[in-house]
This record gives C-alpha cells, sequence and structure tokens, in this order.
C-alpha cells in the first residue's frame, strides 16, 4: 500500500506550522528536562471506575459490589476505585450520615459496609477477575473525633492552640499537622498497613496538593517497597507531584474547558488549548493525566450535557492521552444526585433509567476500544484542523502501527466537518454514536455530523 505521508506525520507538520488553531502561552513548566515518575504498563492501558459503597448497591456495603464485579469485568473496567472505606465521624457531620472524606479512624472500616474480611473478600474477587483495586486516602484532614484527637500535636493549631480546620469553608473536618513528625510516621505506616495486608494495588489520595510533596515521595518509596508498582492517583494538578511521588493526577483543566465547551457556548478550540498550556507545559515530560466528565463532585453528566451530550464528551475523553474514568453509573446514563447532597446522603444509584438503553452498550465498546488499540494507550496526539472548529473537535492518536481518528461533535447542532487528511479512504469506523455505520452521512475527510454527534475511526499502517 502506497503512504507517501501518514496522517501522523501530517499532523506533526501541522503543529510546526502553527495550524492546529493552539494559542501559545508563556511556559509556567518545571525544570526543563524534568520527566515524570514511571508508570507501570497497566495503568496507561486501564478505564478506572470510581465506585462509591453507600451509593452503588440497594445493601451499600462491600458485598453488594462483590456480588456485581462479573458485570464490571464484563464492562470492560480494569481499576476499582473506592471512595473512603473508613468509619465517618459524627462531631459536625453534615447531612444527616456525614461525609465519607471526614475520617474517624484510619484503621477501622465503616462498619456499614462491613467488616475487614468483607472487604478482603471484595479486593481478593477482584483479582481473581484480573481486576486491581484502590482505595480513597484523605491524608490532609480528619473528622473532629477521630482517634487521633487524643494527641491534638497531630493538628494544625491556631494561636490559642485550638485544632482548626485545613480551610475556613471546611468546617466538618480538621486539619493534619505535618511539621510534627509523629504525624508523618502515623500515615506513612497506615498507609503501608493497608497496602500489605489487603494487597491493594494502589491509592486514590484526595486533596494531595494541601500534603507536603516530601512526605508523598516518601510514602511512595515505602509502599514501592511493599508492592512494586504500587499505583498512586492524586486528586491535584500540581506539576511537582509526578515527578517523584505520584503516578497520575487529575485532568480538571481539561474538564472545567468541557464545561465551558458544552454548557457556556466557548469555542472547541479551548479544548486543544488547554491540553497544550495546562495540561502538557506546565508538567513533566510523560506526565499522566486522569481524563474524566464525570465524577462525584460534579453534577452528573447527563444533567450537564444532555444525554447524548454526556456520550459524545466519554467519546472524547476516552481517546485522549490519559486515562479515563467512569464514576459508577454513568454506564447507564444515571442522573441522580451527586456532590452536595449525595456526600452527606444516601442517594442511591438508579441502575434501570429509561431511554438509556444504550449507554451500557456505548461505554463497554469504548473500554474494549481503549485495550484493543495501542495507539490510545501509548501513541502520541495532535489536534487536527477543521473546518467547523467552534463546534467539533478532530484529534488524532499515532503509534507506530496505527492511527485513531476521533470526530466530536461538541454542540446541539449539526456541523459538516471537512478535514484535509489524504488517503483518508483508508480509515474505517471503528464506533459510532450513529444507529449503524451504514447510516453515517458523508465520509472521511467531509463529515455531516449531527448535534452531539460522533465517530472514531482507525487505520492500520504498513512499514
Amino acid at each position: 500500500m502506497k503512504n507517501p505521508i501518514s496522517l501522523g506525520r501530517l499532523a506533526l507538520l501541522l503543529v510546526a506550522a502553527g495550524l492546529t488553531g493552539l494559542r501559545s502561552e508563556p511556559s509556567q513548566s518545571l525544570p526543563s528536562g524534568t520527566v515524570a515518575r514511571a508508570t507501570p504498563d497497566w495503568v496507561k492501558q486501564s478505564v478506572i471506575y470510581e465506585i462509591f459503597p453507600r451509593q452503588f448497591s440497594p445493601t451499600g456495603d462491600f458485598a453488594g459490589i462483590t456480588a456485581r464485579l462479573d458485570e464490571l469485568k464484563a464492562l470492560g473496567v480494569d481499576i476499582l476505585w473506592l471512595m473512603p472505606i473508613h468509619p465517618i465521624g459524627h462531631l459536625r457531620a453534615k447531612g444527616s450520615i456525614g461525609s465519607p472524606y471526614a475520617v474517624r479512624d484510619y484503621y477501622g472500616v465503616n462498619p456499614d459496609y462491613g467488616t475487614k474480611d468483607d472487604f478482603r473478600r471484595l479486593v481478593e474477587s477482584a483479582h481473581q477477575r484480573g481486576m486491581k483495586v484502590i482505595i480513597d486516602i484523605v491524608a490532609n484532614h480528619t473528622a473532629w473525633d477521630s482517634v487521633m484527637m487524643s494527641n491534638t500535636a497531630f493538628y494544625k493549631q491556631d494561636a490559642a492552640g485550638h485544632v482548626i480546620p485545613p480551610h475556613p469553608e471546611w468546617e466538618d473536618v480538621a486539619g493534619l499537622n505535618y511539621n510534627n513528625p509523629d504525624t508523618r510516621k502515623y500515615m506513612r505506616d497506615m498507609l503501608v498497613y493497608w497496602a500489605r495486608e489487603f494487597k491493594l494495588d494502589g491509592y486514590r489520595c484526595d486533596d494531595a496538593a494541601d500534603v507536603p510533596t516530601d512526605f508523598w515521595e516518601d510514602a511512595s518509596r515505602a509502599l514501592e517497597g511493599v508492592h512494586p508498582g504500587f499505583f498512586m492517583l492524586a486528586e491535584s494538578e500540581k506539576p511537582e507531584l509526578l515527578e517523584n511521588a505520584f503516578s497520575c493526577d487529575y485532568g480538571w483543566p481539561m474538564l472545567a474547558t468541557l464545561n465551558k465547551v458544552m454548557m457556556g457556548g466557548a469555542p472547541a478550540t479551548e479544548i486543544g488549548h488547554t491540553w497544550e498550556t495546562a495540561e502538557q507545559q506546565p508538567f513533566p515530560k510523560g506526565a499522566l493525566h486522569m481524563y474524566m466528565s464525570d465524577d462525584h463532585d460534579e453534577i452528573r453528566a447527563v444533567c450537564r450535557y444532555g444525554y447524548n451530550g454526556a456520550l459524545a464528551a466519554s467519546a472524547l475523553m476516552f481517546t485522549l492521552d490519559g486515562i479515563p474514568l467512569i464514576y459508577n453509573g454513568m454506564e447507564v446514563g444515571d442522573s441522580s444526585e451527586s456532590s452536595d447532597p449525595a456526600l452527606f446522603e444516601k442517594l442511591p444509584v438508579f441502575w434501570y433509567p429509561k431511554g438509556r438503553e444504550s449507554f451500557r452498550g456505548t461505554y463497554t465498546k469504548l473500554c474494549a476500544l481503549r485495550h484493543e488499540h495501542p495507539a490510545l494507550s501509548g501513541g502520541t496526539l495532535v489536534w487536527l484542523q477543521n473546518s467547523a472548529p467552534g463546534d467539533v473537535v478532530t484529534v488524532l492518536r499515532h503509534s507506530a502501527t496505527e492511527e485513531i481518528l476521533t470526530v466530536v461533535n461538541l454542540s446541539n447542532r449539526p456541523q459538516q466537518s471537512s478535514i484535509n487528511l489524504g488517503n483518508a479512504a483508508e480509515f474505517a469506523v471503528l464506533l459510532t454514536s450513529a444507529k449503524a455505520a451504514t447510516e453515517l452521512k458523508g465520509t472521511l475527510p467531509d463529515a455531516d455530523l449531527g448535534a452531539y454527534e460522533w465517530r472514531i475511526y482507525g487505520r492500520t499502517l504498513k512499514p
């Protein structure tokens, strides 16, 4: 097959010529040559599934999760992230139950979820199915009735010696004092305990930027000694954390920009601009981000973007160069409350909403694409120009053996998007929001896209 210039090479030329529509800003990167902490390949190839145990099942416990592991395996997820499993504090608690991020005892499990044996059974059952398990660690603060309060030196204090919150508006939690070596030892030993005793595969670390970086670096070294390749996910966008402490962080800038585009009318070119200036330039080379359109801190995506818009957003996030996240219920289009008040009350996922029967199949196929195509987990990424840049995003993933092209209309208006590709006929449709590929109107390089319509194309490269 003749291939005088691959699409990947063409895209790189577009970048060099300044024709991708990206704006340049002064870089606030780390020192030149800074390299991100090495990340195991299994992490890069994964899909993360976030579970709020209280909301996930009717029973709201570990057993309710264990009973549905086969379903999660069939969906195609690789890493199960459990939101905090520890006992919740009652003193100054919000809502009728309190936040799982107000931890009363780091060495215990929430009795509403079951016992440590129940949790161990969940981890072992997930491992038997080839899935990894990470748990949420809240290292910046505790509940006011934490067992650690027996020694107030563990905590931040004001001039009068009173324990204080980590931030004035966080009234339900008390801030930990990492200037105290005893606090550091307590927290490091606790992290090692759960990793060793329950054979966990990693941690998602809440509010990681407010805990000193050198603590995380020390803890990561200790955890690596317990479990080589231990996965550390930072709820943060602090570049220095990805040098030696964490494997991955949050793609918050991308989520904020997606909201601006899909809810606020910002041009779709802002997506690529954010990737370049906020997700690449400031970070170490090879830094990995978790990309999401929905999580426990957001109003559900189907409420923010609509049903079709939510799937369009996921198609984009699944084909970027990070790790995609599914928050429990996304795969069925759940629209129940999240964030406040859901963090403080029991509001179970509604698993059988009408009119969203296609959601599970779409997410299953998106997960399969991530696993089947190495360009999506390790290829380079380039934003391509198209003829409708205000509404349509066109992104290329390129590896030595294949190219994957994603075309997404992020607006509620039909669009015709023209892309100057060359050899466009070589691309086949891998996945589309259309009911069937035969119903597609227009083919590359000219594609007629309905409102929130998206397509993922692929082609194999020959030597």
